[in-house]
C-alpha cells in the first residue's frame, strides 16, 4: 500500500500538547467504512499522537467519506 501525501497536512510549527515535542511527518494508517488508507500525517514522535489539520478533514477527508458512504 502506498502512502499517500497531502499538501494541507504540513507539519511546521506544531507541538504536542502532552509530550512538547515538536510534530514530524509520519506514515499513519486510517480505516473508515472497512477500507484502509496509509496517508502521512504530522505526528509526535513520542507518543504517536496525530493531528488531522482542520482544512484536511472538512476537504480531502470529507470527501473521500462521502465517495466510501455512496458506494
Amino acid at each position: 500500500m502506498s502512502t499517500i501525501r497531502v499538501p494541507e497536512a504540513a507539519a511546521a510549527g506544531w507541538r504536542c500538547e502532552s509530550c512538547g515535542e515538536e510534530l514530524r511527518p509520519a506514515s499513519v494508517n486510517l480505516e473508515y467504512l472497512g477500507s484502509r488508507f496509509n496517508v502521512e500525517l504530522p505526528a509526535c514522535p513520542s507518543c504517536g499522537m496525530v493531528l488531522i489539520p482542520e482544512a484536511l478533514a472538512r476537504g480531502k477527508m470529507n470527501e473521500v467519506e462521502r465517495l466510501l458512504e455512496d458506494k
